[in-house]
């Protein structure tokens, strides 16, 4: 009997896209994310936002992201690996450092400070048995169980004022990163940057906000064409309903468990 139809896969669906204030200011996207599915049915996941104050974040973006995906991949990373928490905790410190190297040689490879080249990173990693997640700065993630409960995996580091927020770049960056595991039957995750938060995330409660994930793990879940899927993402982040209430880049990640 032929079984293979019947174990889950992770489907995913990703975009950045310019807030309406860059687009105003002809300022390029400073959102960067990637991801890869690993062997073993293993999600490795990342976004970054380049600080606006930044002359080169975006570039520190796209470099955040590629090194932390890069440097877990080239490991032998499967369930079983995963399945030792102190396993998790060293791919995910490491990923970190690698990033922040590697920003750090990126800018002065370009005559530049590191600061230069400022951003956050979230870093997430998951089977359907667990997911784990590092973060610096603001963004969040979070995950689904097959109970559908919902829970934020990390918090926004906002600072004392607006916008304030720790960097790749900082020299405490790494002391301070979140760190969480959750070890559950996982079915959804997402991550996105600090553009959308404001949605996704009821700060009095300090929880995610259901209206905006349910309905965007069920798009995700239900998309044959990973083309026309992002399209959809595209124009979901550029639509009035969005745009009114975020002017800022965006960045969202969402992916989840299909048998088909």
């Amino acid at each position: 009997m032929n079984t293979s139809k019947q174990i889950a896969q992770w489907r995913v669906v990703a975009a950045s896209v310019c807030g309406t204030s860059h687009l105003k200011n002809k300022q390029l996207c400073q959102d960067a994310h990637h991801w890869q599915i690993l062997s073993d049915n293993v999600l490795v996941v990342a976004a970054a936002d380049g600080a606006g104050s930044a002359s080169q974040g975006k570039v520190g973006a796209m470099v955040a992201v590629e090194t932390a995906i890069e440097n877990i991949s080239i490991k032998q990373v499967n369930r079983k690996f995963l399945t030792d928490d102190t396993n998790v905790r060293s791919l995910l410190t490491e990923a970190m450092v690698a990033a922040k190297k590697a920003v750090e040689d990126e800018a002065a490879a370009c005559n530049k400070q590191p600061q230069d080249l400022a951003t956050t990173l979230i870093i997430l990693v998951a089977t359907p048995e667990v997911v784990a997640v590092a973060q610096i700065g603001d963004g969040l993630a979070v995950a689904k169980d097959s109970m559908g409960n919902l829970l934020a995996l990390t918090m926004p580091d906002s600072g004392e004022y607006i916008n304030e927020t720790t960097f790749l770049t900082s020299a405490s960056a790494l002391d301070t990163a979140q760190m969480r595991l959750w070890r559950e039957d996982i079915i959804n995750v997402g991550v996105l940057t600090d553009g959308l938060q404001m949605l996704a995330l009821n700060m009095v409660v300090s929880e995610p906000h259901k209206p905006f994930f349910f309905p965007l793990f069920e798009f995700v879940a239900n998309s044959e064409d990973k083309t026309v899927a992002k399209e959809q993402l595209v124009s979901f982040l550029r639509s009035e309903r969005i745009t009114q209430r975020t002017d800022d880049d965006l960045t969202l990640i969402i992916a989840a468990l299909s048998n088909s």
